[in-house]
């Protein structure tokens, strides 16, 4: 597969950007940054990516929370960044409950196509940075470049029969930024 050079990514958000409750982050005062992942973003802005953090959210489906809520956590989290000189350049929602069937929950590419219509640029090429089977697969679905990292689900993820022998792992958001800023 071949690499886009016009710097755009996939990141996952719950347990690669910021620490997974297993349950949802459904405010601000959850939201909590994995041990480098700010750090990551922001050189990875500062490099010219332009970052598109695609995050099924199924808490809005559930009910759990609402879209203002997790609009929220997306605020406080942009803010802390941009606070730090980087910057989210989009964030694309799977709202929906698993059992809904929509074409945009991962492993679906939907909110991967989505981004790629809003943009106007082909986005196939990029690095998707995740940590579950869901994110591979949507990745490879799409065209795009999987990097698993080992937090959040990350470890159980490596179990998996479904995962091609030769992808790359890293042990969280750093590693797998300090990889593709190296190429």
């Amino acid at each position: 597969m071949e690499i886009n050079n016009k710097k755009f990514i996939f990141l996952d958000r719950d347990g690669v950007i910021n620490e997974d409750l297993f349950d949802y982050v459904k405010s601000p005062l959850e939201f909590k940054f994995i041990k480098g992942s700010l750090e990551a973003i922001i050189k990875l802005s500062k490099s010219g990516f332009q970052i598109i953090v695609v995050t099924n959210q199924a808490c809005i489906g559930t009910g759990i929370a609402t879209t203002q809520d997790v609009e929220n956590v997306h605020k406080f989290m942009e803010d802390a960044i941009i606070k730090r000189g980087g910057m989210i350049n989009r964030f694309m929602v799977c709202p929906h409950d698993k059992n809904e069937g929509c074409k945009c929950r991962k492993p679906e590419i939907g909110l991967l196509v989505e981004a790629e219509k809003q943009i106007g640029e082909n986005l196939r090429g990029s690095f998707f940075i995740g940590d579950k089977e869901s994110d591979v697969i949507a990745a490879l679905d799409f065209e795009c470049i999987p990097l698993l990292v080992e937090t959040g689900y990350g470890s159980k993820t490596l179990d998996s029969k479904k995962l091609p022998k030769n992808i790359n792992v890293f042990k969280n958001l750093s590693d797998a930024v300090d990889f593709v800023l190296s190429l």
